[in-house]
C-alpha cells in the first residue's frame, strides 16, 4: 500500500475535527520516519505533537509580529553578516539576547542612511515576539502623527497607556526631521514613562546630542534625551549603504 494512503479520509476527518489538520501536511513523511527507525508509540505520538507545537507557535509570533508592525523579512537570520558595515559584535550579540530589555533599558541604532539600522531593530522586535514579549515598532513621524490625531477624539491618554506599557517599542527613524512642540511633548512623556521599566529601541542617523538642537523645547527635549541615552546601549553602524548594492544591473552581453 502507498504510504500516503495511510492518511485516510476518515483520519483527515479527526484531525480536522481536533483543529489538528495542518498536520496532514507533514503526517506521510513521520510515518515513513517511524517505520525506517521503528519509532514505539509513544515516541511517534511525540514527534506529532511537537511538530504541531513549533506550527502553532511560528504561526503565533507571526501574526504577533504583524500586529507589532514589524517586517516579516527583517530576521535575525536573513540579516547578511558579510554585508559591507561595520559594527560591535559583541555589542550586538548581547543586545540579541536581549537582555537589556528584561533590565529595562534601551538600545540605540545609529549611523547613516542605508546601512541595515532598520533591519537590526526590527530583528530584535521579531526575537522578543517569540519571547512572548509585547512589541510595538513605528516610524518616529506616522508614531508622532497618530498620537497628534488622537488628540481629536480624546484618546491620547489611552494611546500613551498602551506606548508605555509595551515591553519593547521601537521608534525607526528618528530625528529625521524637527519636531513640533506636541511632537516634543509627546517624546518627553513616552520616555519619561518608560524609563527604566521598559526597552525603547530607537533608530536615527543623527546623534543624542542632534536630537535636542531639532526638538522645540529645549529643557523638555534635554530631560527626555538624556533619560534614554544614559540607560541604552549605543550600537554605531557604518559602512556603505545597502541600498546602492541593491541597485539593479544591466544584463551581461
Amino acid at each position: 500500500m502507498a504510504m500516503t494512503d495511510t492518511v485516510t479520509p476518515d483520519l483527515k476527518r479527526l484531525l480536522r475535527a481536533l483543529k489538528l489538520g495542518q498536520l496532514t501536511s507533514t503526517l506521510p513523511e513521520r510515518l515513513t520516519l517511524a517505520r525506517q527507525q521503528k519509532m514505539p508509540h509513544a515516541d511517534f505520538l511525540e514527534l506529532l505533537l511537537a511538530d504541531e507545537v513549533t506550527r502553532r507557535e511560528n504561526g503565533s509570533a507571526a501574526r504577533r509580529a504583524r500586529a507589532a508592525g514589524l517586517d516579516p523579512q527583517m530576521r535575525l537570520e536573513t540579516w547578511d553578516p558579510s554585508a559591507a558595515v561595520r559594527y560591535d559584535q559583541q555589542l550586538w550579540n548581547e543586545l540579541a539576547s536581549l537582555r537589556f530589555a528584561e533590565a529595562g533599558h534601551g538600545a540605540l541604532i545609529l549611523g547613516p542612511v542605508g546601512v541595515g539600522k532598520t533591519h537590526l531593530a526590527t530583528a530584535l522586535g521579531h526575537t522578543a515576539v517569540r519571547r512572548r514579549l509585547t512589541v510595538t515598532m513605528a516610524r518616529a513621524d506616522q508614531l508622532f502623527k497618530k498620537l497628534k490625531a488622537a488628540r481629536l477624539d480624546n484618546s491620547t491618554e489611552a494611546e500613551h497607556r498602551r506606548l508605555t506599557a509595551v515591553n519593547v517599542l521601537i521608534i525607526d527613524d528618528f530625528a529625521l526631521q524637527p519636531l513640533d512642540e506636541t511632537a516634543t511633548a509627546d517624546f518627553y512623556e513616552l520616555i519619561v514613562a518608560r524609563h527604566r521599566k521598559n526597552a525603547t529601541i530607537v533608530t536615527s542617523n543623527r546623534t543624542p546630542d542632534e536630537w535636542v538642537t531639532l526638538m522645540s523645547d529645549p529643557l523638555l527635549a534635554q530631560s527626555a534625551v538624556d533619560r534614554l541615552a544614559s540607560t541604552s546601549h549605543e550600537l554605531i553602524v557604518e559602512g556603505e549603504s545597502y541600498r546602492r548594492r541593491q541597485r539593479p544591473q544591466l544584463p551581461a552581453t
